[in-house]
């Protein structure tokens, strides 16, 4: 990596799979960010909040930009457009990571350099205290729990405690990104790849009626299962609650996954029966912690059924 460098060596640098560089460019670039946010949404600590979740974007999106030399404003884009999401609804949270930048096809070597940048990133959340891990795992990554309210609800903590687990996570992230990011790391695709396999064969185990034997063989024998505010301990409720769902013709397909060494999330589609359509919410998250790879908890969660339009 050439700290001293030009935008334009820095940035096809970053976009080669230096995140070192990116560091640099970050370094360079976050007074001009800073005085964006200031600019739009006055002191206080939303302003934090968006630069730290720009330099997340960042990370994840450097190999989309086409100018290498008008990465500064590329970078200051990122957080006007955030601020100006954020003022125009006080009442509707967006992930900054779903908010529209210029994005085209990724060539392959494009798809391995992310997927570096992916791996680095997961190494420094492995390394969040398990909370704020949560906390970050399910704002960033997941595609059915994003607001704040749904993941206090998931997390069984207040609002303002995700919040500030949020904000620290996001910090600490930026923190290291900007340091140098050259430690090996794992691969990260590897392992959410692992995991959904896991999940699939968890499924049709289930389907076969041989749920029992995947909790004797992956779950703790302790496993705590939370859900509705209510902690129940063992493998009993867990197999009764599958099967008596198999059993009214509910079944379970596997839409999503995110998993780190500790922490895993499957969100999957809940498809009831054509004569009891109600029966079971659309969708259910299990969020689960692990120990010396054994499930030891599980967080169950359903989002809330959007109504029909009237």
């Amino acid at each position: 990596m050439v700290s001293g460098g030009t935008d334009a060596e820095l940035t096809r640098s970053a976009q080669g799979g230096d995140v070192g560089a990116l560091g640099v460019l970050l370094q360079r670039h976050e007074a001009g960010m800073r005085v964006v946010a200031l600019s739009l949404l006055g002191f206080g600590p939303d302003v934090d909040d968006v630069v730290q979740d720009a330099v997340l974007v960042a990370l994840r999106r450097i190999g989309d930009v086409r100018d290498p030399a008008a990465v500064g404003p590329w970078l200051r884009m990122i957080v006007r457009n955030a601020c100006r999401s954020r003022l125009r609804s006080a009442r509707t949270l967006v992930p900054i990571e779903s908010l529209p930048l210029a994005s085209t096809e990724p060539t392959p070597e494009q798809v391995l350099d992310r997927h570096a940048s992916r791996d680095w990133i997961w190494r420094a959340i492995e390394e969040l205290p398990a909370p704020i891990r949560m906390a970050v795992m399910l704002r960033h990554f997941s595609t059915g729990v994003t607001s704040y309210q749904e993941i206090a609800a998931v997390c069984g903590v207040p609002v303002g405690t995700i919040r500030s687990r949020l904000s620290h996570g996001r910090a600490k992230l930026a923190e290291a990104l900007r340091g140098t990011a050259s430690a090996a790391h794992g691969d990260a695709a590897a392992l959410t790849e692992a995991s959904r396999r896991e999940g699939l064969e968890t499924l049709a185990e289930a389907e076969r009626g041989r749920f029992a034997g995947v909790l004797a063989e992956r779950w703790s024998p302790d496993v705590a299962l939370i859900t509705g505010g209510q902690r129940i301990v063992g493998h009993d409720f867990l197999l009764r609650g599958m099967e008596g769902d198999l059993d009214a013709g509910v079944h379970q397909r596997l839409r999503h996954v995110v998993a780190s060494q500790e922490i895993v999330l499957w969100e999957t589609e809940l498809i009831n029966p054509p004569d009891d359509p109600e029966h079971c919410p659309p969708a259910s998250i299990w969020l689960m912690s692990l120990e010396k790879g054994m499930v030891r908890e599980l967080r169950l969660y359903h989002p809330a059924r959007i109504a029909a339009a009237a």
